[in-house]
């Protein structure tokens, strides 16, 4: 290992024996203590050499790799040595210690501070003046071991260590989930209906898969023209209601209880029914065997379960438990003939809260609950020579129930909440499948490759075959070039000859990474290799991550070079700061929470604020209104999510926040681009361009408003081909509407700020001196006050606010506000 580079010639040493400064020469680095030295520093130089030759290794002249090292070490000591005498700080001495002593040349060193007497010696580490003016030798080995501890820090944990700490991880990620897949089955049908967990108090949460809330017009979508039929007892009545409550929240639970209920909604041409047969018998075998007929209609989903009215006519008695099994398996073959042109689902029976039960009902035990669901289970999995039945077994309904069925209103029924649950898993099995929910996963089949995904897929895998094939070539190149020993001086020549690095194999080495990241990226989102959990909203899950970065960037700031207002830096990081909050939002799903929610609008506003300011900025002062311009903007902005449209089959609008940066950048230079062209430079020699340019501006806010209250208009313009391709979402452009009006007004904010803001500072009434305020203490001071006044106000408005209607009615106007502070 090699010492450091020394500290050039001409660093002055800020005391010398002679007390006037000297310099440190790269002569002096790498010599011993010279002739004048004092005696002591001279034997504790000697001693520490001799220590390195007790280790075994040859000390610190020996030869080979060892003994470079050691070396190394007798070589920094001396330099330590030197410096102590010439009154340097030891870190540099330590410093060229760790690199060639390692844990002897820790000790050795430790032991020469301690041997040390202090004295008043200037500092190495930047610390404060009183600290740096009599640095004794507490101080010193702190700011020797914060060198040290940094160096050792910098050298193992870096950019590429993480990187390359992350591959691993991802790469033992995906195995373990390939094995589990492999190990336990892929089917996540099976998963949605029998297993699963609740994320806090009302969120079910599947295994390995997410579940989609259905909305009603999602619901009509999916059921058209469809016949559901639920058959069974009361408990099977509450799971028809609930289903039929997502595709009609309106409708009331009445009628007869124990008799059939239809349901039939005749615009979206969906038909669900509800047919009373508490008992597995005779009447249920009948109706069941109706359906199996070739001239009847059969339905397209057929939801059975009973057991609870049978233990309750008998009872309880073990001859009702026979007739039971005799029933279900005289209904059995008939169910799985159904099965092959529906969906058949058996719903086993949920436990009860036996301390709540009544007295007719007491009975009804759990003990006896399970011996039921045993037999359902097993005769209808055997029921077929198939190694899996037909008759899917819905059986997570009995999980969902062991959670919440304390809070049952008579210990038989389940709550209202909990049937909802159920209703909504029976809605994701079946309709999943047909709309492809993008959060929906569950019972969902990996959609089958485009041929666009194809193309792409060859593309990335010819560039990593072409990088591959050029980096082999350098290598070998490489090895020719290497230095060779010349055998009779013994000495290394060097071919001076380096292989030139092609722009080609920098393309392609590019084109490689994009094309691992994309390879990551859909496995994680398209694939089925890892398990996908919903997102579920918790105050630590979204703060804990905002505070860990927040501290971790205490630790890790700069000072800028430019004082302007929004600078470049100052905006890249203000830019950077609020896509990773973004980022932690999206992750933990805090869009639930009205507060957070309200306040990441205000972020996202913030963000198109600076697209206004910065652009028109730009073109009001370069005046570069030409193609090359808008192509590299443009192509900044949308490359990325160009390649993730083609790698994961999504519309341009999926990814709805680069359409909406892109249109307002749009928006800005046809503004400033049309007929009169005004700049700055034309502007400073006539103030009636300046009238000119606000009449622009007016215009534009006429615009903006007209296409917010129209939407009609809005909806034409952007219904027009090839417009449509890009900003429509599930076949209209509503959606596209939704996103461009909430924050309509920002961008133009930014554009009046920054106009406003550079015509004061050329006619020099706003002073931005190096170091120098904006404004007065008082001004500035008064302006802070009304910043965290509009924040607390804004906080506590977004905190009253009773829903995301109201809320985003009103956030156009006030984030306006909120920002300009």
């Amino acid at each position: 290992m090699s010492l450091p580079l020394p500290p050039p010639a001409s660093a002055r040493d800020p005391v010398t024996p002679e007390g006037r400064p000297g310099p440190v020469t790269p002569e002096r680095w790498a010599s011993g203590p010279p002739s004048q030295a004092q005696p002591l520093l001279r034997q504790e130089a000697k001693g520490e050499e001799e220590e390195g030759e007790e280790t075994g290794v040859q000390g610190a002249w020996g030869t080979g790799a060892a003994g470079q090292g050691w070396r190394g070490w007798g070589e920094a000591a001396r330099a330590a040595a030197a410096e102590a005498e010439e009154g340097q700080v030891a870190a540099r001495g330590a410093a060229a210690a760790g690199a060639g002593g390692g844990r002897g040349g820790w000790r050795r060193l430790l032991a020469w501070l301690r041997r040390r007497r202090p004295q008043c010696c200037p500092c190495a580490a930047p610390l404060p003046r009183s600290a740096a003016h009599c640095c004794h030798g507490g101080t010193k080995m702190a700011a020797v071991a914060y060198n040290l501890g940094k160096r050792e820090i910098n050298h193992y944990f870096s950019v590429r260590s993480a990187k390359v700490l992350a591959l691993v991880a991802v790469l033992l990620l995906a195995a373990c989930h390939l094995a589990s897949r492999r190990y336990r089955g892929n089917d996540s049908c099976e998963y949605l209906l029998s297993s699963g967990r609740f994320l806090g108090e009302k969120v079910w949460q599947p295994h390995s898969c997410m579940m989609h809330k259905y909305k009603i017009s999602e619901a009509k979508n999916c059921l058209v023209d469809k016949h559901i039929a639920f058959v069974g007892d009361s408990r099977i009545r509450q799971l028809f209601y609930s289903f039929v409550k997502i595709i009609n929240p309106q409708l009331k639970e009445e009628g007869n209880k124990h008799g059939n209920i239809p349901f039939e909604d005749k615009i979206a041409s969906v038909k669900v029914d509800f047919l009373w047969h508490p008992e597995v018998n005779g009447s249920m075998k009948q109706c069941i065997k109706v359906w199996t007929e070739d001239s009847v209609a059969k339905p397209h989903v057929i939801v059975a379960g009973a057991a609870t009215w049978s233990i309750k006519i008998h009872n309880g008695s073990n001859e009702a438990l026979s007739q039971y099994k005799m029933n279900i398996t005289s209904i059995a073959p008939l169910l799985e003939k159904l099965a092959k042109t529906s969906d058949v689902y058996w719903v086993l029976q949920d436990p009860v809260y036996e301390d709540l039960l009544s007295e007719n009902r007491k009975m009804i035990t759990n003990e006896k609950i399970d011996a039921y669901n045993e037999a359902a289970v097993s005769i209808l999995n055997s029921s077929t020579r198939n190694s899996k039945s037909n008759v899917k077994m819905f059986s997570v309904s009995k999980l969902i129930a062991q959670e919440t069925i304390m809070e049952s209103l008579d210990g038989l029924h389940l709550p209202e909440s909990s049937r909802e649950t159920s209703a909504m898993i029976l809605m994701n099995v079946y309709c999943n499948k047909i709309l492809k929910p993008v959060d929906g996963s569950c019972c969902q089949p990996r959609p089958p490759l485009t041929l666009i995904q194809k193309l792409a897929a060859c593309f990335f895998t010819l560039s990593i075959i072409g990088y591959l094939i050029f980096y082999v070539i350098h290598r070998n190149a490489h090895r020719k070039n290497k230095p060779c020993t010349d055998l009779e001086s013994g000495e290394e020549k060097k071919n001076i000859i380096n292989t030139p690095v092609s722009p080609l194999e920098i393309l392609l080495q590019s084109f490689c990474k994009l094309g691992l990241i994309m390879a990551y990226f859909y496995m994680c989102d398209r694939a089925n290799l890892f398990m996908k959990e919903n997102k579920f909203y918790t105050h630590s899950t979204f703060f804990i991550p905002i505070i860990y970065i927040l501290v971790l960037g205490v630790f890790y700031n700069e000072n800028t070079k430019e004082t302007k207002v929004l600078n470049r830096e100052q905006t890249d990081e203000w830019k950077g700061w609020m896509q990773l909050v973004i980022l932690i939002y999206h992750i933990s799903g805090a869009s639930t929470f009205l507060p957070v929610y309200m306040h990441i609008r205000v972020l996202v506003a913030a963000y198109l604020f600076q697209t206004g300011y910065g652009h028109f900025s730009y073109f009001w002062i370069k005046g570069d209104f030409g193609i090359h311009r808008v192509c590299q903007v443009l192509f900044r902005l949308n490359f990325l999510v160009v390649v993730l449209c083609i790698v994961m089959d999504r519309p341009y609008q999926f990814y709805y926040f680069v359409p909406l940066v892109t249109v307002w950048f749009m928006v800005i230079y046809v503004t400033l681009a049309l007929w009169p062209q005004i700049i700055q430079k034309k502007a400073n020699g006539n103030c009636f361009w300046h009238f000119g340019l606000l009449l622009k501006l007016a215009f534009l806010l006429l615009c903006i408003c007209f296409l917010a209250y129209s939407q009609g208009a809005f909806e034409k313009i952007f219904s027009l081909w090839p417009l449509s391709k890009c900003f429509e979402l599930k076949g209209n452009v509503y959606e596209w509407w939704f996103r461009w009006r909430l924050d309509r007004y920002v961008v133009f904010h930014g554009m009046l700020f920054a106009f406003i803001y550079l015509a004061l500072q050329k006619r020099q009434v706003l002073s931005e001196g190096k170091g120098e305020p904006l404004f007065s203490n008082k001004i500035s001071n008064f302006l802070l006050f009304i910043s965290v006044v509009s924040f607390l106000t804004y906080s506590i408005w977004a905190s009253s606010c009773k829903n995301k209607a109201e809320c985003n009615e009103l956030h156009p106007s006030v984030s306006v506000v909120q920002i300009n502070p």
